[in-house]
């Protein structure tokens, strides 16, 4: 090979090596502009991940104290859920109270004293009554027949005046609160 073949075949390959240098370097420079968007992309997504954790451990917090809050009310609720009704029969105490301390004195006479005491009594059984009307308890009906959700039948008599079935007498009130029994009427029914 002459001379000038061997710095033509130099040329040529230089040449061709330049080239495939400035390739390489497009296919880097390629590359690198694809990878930054690839690299933003995952940081921004790492950053909503982030970012939709810390939302979902605050919602969930949030919730825990709200659920804690309302158990709290509600033991509170439970806790004192009689006291109007407490409250309502501290004027029957008193006047319980007021009765016990009652005596008998030279200014009056025993006949007296017991019809005092009597009144007394019966003041008291209204408050009572008022009391539990205000708030939804009220006497069962023993007027009529026999009802076992209602009425506790302790005895069975004949009687010529009442059908069977129907009451004839009652030993024990019974009470309900609006549609729910505190306690069943104590009573006797006809055979």
């Amino acid at each position: 090979m002459s001379e000038k073949e061997k710095v033509d075949l130099e040329v040529e390959t230089s040449e061709e090596v330049s080239q495939e240098v400035k390739k390489e370097q497009q296919n880097q420079e390629d590359v690198t502009v694809e990878e930054e968007p690839q690299l933003d992309e995952k940081e921004m997504l790492k950053n909503r991940i982030a970012e939709l954790e810390d939302q979902y451990l605050r919602a969930n917090a949030e919730f825990e104290n709200m659920r804690k809050r309302l158990e709290k009310e509600k033991m509170s609720a439970v806790s004192y859920a009689n006291e109007k009704f407490a409250t309502d029969m501290l004027a029957i105490i008193d006047a319980l109270d007021a009765a016990s301390l009652l005596k008998e004195s030279e200014d009056i006479k025993p006949e007296e004293l017991f019809e005092k005491v009597k009144e007394g009594i019966d003041l008291t059984v209204d408050q009572f009554k008022k009391s539990f009307e205000k708030h939804g308890i009220e006497p069962v009906d023993t007027d009529g027949d026999f009802d076992p959700n209602f009425h506790n039948a302790v005895m069975q008599v004949d009687s010529e005046d009442k059908k069977s079935g129907e009451i004839l007498q009652v030993f024990q009130k019974g009470y309900k609160i609006k549609d729910r029994v505190l306690r069943p009427a104590m009573v006797s029914i006809v055979k």
